[in-house]
């Protein structure tokens, strides 16, 4: 859930550059663009989990 609060925190400066290349989009729209961003954000997060428990078995 904390992802999707980042994504909608910076959503604004992502519709202003869409915006600036003429690139018209509703929220809606955008819907799909949020999810890929989450699905970064989580793979993302668990990669970076697992290097910190394979670094915790390591050390």
């Amino acid at each position: 859930m904390q992802f999707m609060q980042i994504a909608m925190k910076h959503l604004p400066e992502g519709k202003a550059f869409l915006d600036e290349k003429g690139i018209e989009l509703s929220m809606e729209e955008m819907q799909p663009m949020l999810q890929l961003l989450m699905n970064v954000m989580n793979e993302a997060y668990e990669l970076g989990w697992e290097d910190a428990q394979q670094s915790q078995n390591d050390g």
